[in-house]
């Protein structure tokens, strides 16, 4: 009797003991227990970055290569990358992206791994290398630089094998991964891919091992194991609720979302007499809105002329975008006000240096309130959640205090995230708080600020 206890009691400390070093989601996990890299939480800082599309389609009025336009086409005559990044820079972006390989599979730099591309066209007497130009315009104005490598390739004919469509995909990735400097993000766009078998696995493992801090850009269901995810449309907005933590059939992943809009409507290629369809401000300060505003960044699509230039309407537009987003949100009421906070809310800090400026004392709720010298009038809050521990709110309020001491909301949500912008109608009120009606835990708030955006109009 004393042998089976024995024996009993050394199995089932043997099957703990195998439990412990399972993975986490083998046995169960909860959103809100996953938190992000430190790669993932410095990207969702940048906020702003633009895609630029430029290649055969340009001189060809499409959107979609198929893959038989002669290399010949590709032959600016004033190609300027510079000017591509001091203009989406004045939009407010802090890295750009260049599709360095359309759906038509022509090559932006000089590939050893295939004649279809800038080394067989005329530009620049066929040793041009756009990859390079774009990445050294990005650093010289201290932007990030990454790279759009479509799996999708019309022109190869190894694309009907898998296999060896897969090794040559590696091979271009092997080019600009090791030629090009750090990159911020690996952009890979499922379009097209439907029934294509890639092996995805072994080429983010390639890029890992090139890049270990690059970050994965892709649609969800393309890829389980992406670090940034698409937003599900092409407006650039998030309309719904956004928590970082997605889950894919079982699998729980932080992936924030970049939420991708061309500055044309529709069009991320340039297209001849295409005026109509730029973005007025308005539209562009709304994407801003409900996309960096719903705790995602946004992504503009630029698209340089056949000059190798963005059109001078463009980089008006990005001014303009820039000037009305700064004018807004540039300056805060609580920075040119007196105020005190009974819950002991700092004034946040910028830069590197930003953390958490206040943590609910309660593990599942928490009033940070701010007080102003004399009544202030208001219709616009901008909230953001320390995100090193991960998202933890729920649900909040935006409140102020009426006469009497009653506590009124002007504003309601679930997710704040990275950042949550909310507007009201105008109120004026002396005392003002953050309502955290429901957290997963003790929430991190990184900064709350109000601001009077009618004022800015």
């Amino acid at each position: 009797m004393t042998k089976n206890f024995r024996a009993v009691r050394w199995l089932c400390a043997i099957g703990m003991l195998s439990l412990a070093f399972l993975p986490a989601r083998i046995i169960g996990q909860n959103f809100a227990d996953v938190k992000p890299s430190v790669q993932q939480t410095n990207w969702q800082d940048l906020e702003i970055g633009a895609l630029f599309h430029f290649g055969t389609n340009t001189f060809l009025d499409r959107e979609w290569g198929d893959g038989r336009a002669a290399a010949s086409v590709f032959n600016p005559p004033n190609v300027d990358a510079e000017q591509w990044v001091e203009a989406v820079k004045a939009a407010g972006a802090k890295y750009v992206i260049l599709v360095a390989k359309h759906h038509d599979g022509f090559t932006l730099w000089p590939s050893e791994l295939t004649d279809y591309g800038v080394k067989s066209s005329p530009w620049r007497g066929g040793k041009g290398d756009l990859v390079r130009e774009v990445a050294d315009a990005a650093r010289k104005n201290g932007l990030k630089f990454g790279v759009y490598l479509s799996p999708w390739d019309r022109h190869d004919p190894r694309y009907a094998d898998a296999k060896a469509y897969d090794q040559y995909y590696l091979g271009q990735l092997d080019e600009l991964a090791s030629n090009y400097g750090e990159l911020e993000e690996w952009w890979m766009d499922g379009a097209g891919s439907g029934g294509h078998v890639y092996d995805f696995d072994r080429i983010v493992q390639e890029l890992r091992m090139l890049q270990p801090n690059t970050l994965v850009f892709s649609d969800v269901a393309l890829y389980k194991n992406s670090d940034l995810r698409w937003g599900g449309n092409e407006d650039g907005r998030v309309e719904y609720e956004n928590w970082n933590v997605v889950d894919r059939a079982g699998y729980l992943r932080w992936r924030p979302i970049e939420a991708d809009t061309p500055l044309r409507k529709l069009h991320w290629f340039w297209h001849p007499n295409d005026e109509a369809s730029l973005k007025s401000t308005d539209d562009l300060v709304k994407d801003y809105d409900e996309s960096v505003g719903h705790g995602a960044t946004l992504m503009l699509g630029i698209a340089p002329d056949r000059n190798g230039r963005v059109p001078d309407s463009d980089v008006a537009r990005l001014k303009e975008f820039g000037e009305a987003v700064r004018a807004r949100y540039g300056k805060s009421l609580l920075d040119s006000n007196e105020w005190t906070s009974d819950a002991g809310y700092a004034a946040p800090r910028r830069g590197e240096s930003a953390g958490a400026t206040w943590t609910a004392r309660d593990a599942h709720e928490g009033a940070l309130d701010v007080k102003f010298a004399k009544p202030v009038t208001f219709d616009c809050a901008m909230t953001m959640e320390w995100l090193t521990d991960g998202q933890h709110v729920q649900r909040y309020a935006i409140e102020v205090e009426r006469e009497g001491g009653q506590w009124v909301a002007i504003a309601n949500g679930e997710a704040i995230g990275h950042k949550k912008i909310d507007h009201f109608a105008p109120v004026t009120a002396q005392h003002a708080r953050l309502h955290l009606l429901d957290t997963s835990s003790a929430a991190h708030i990184r900064e709350f600020q109000l601001y009077s955006v009618a004022a800015t109009k």
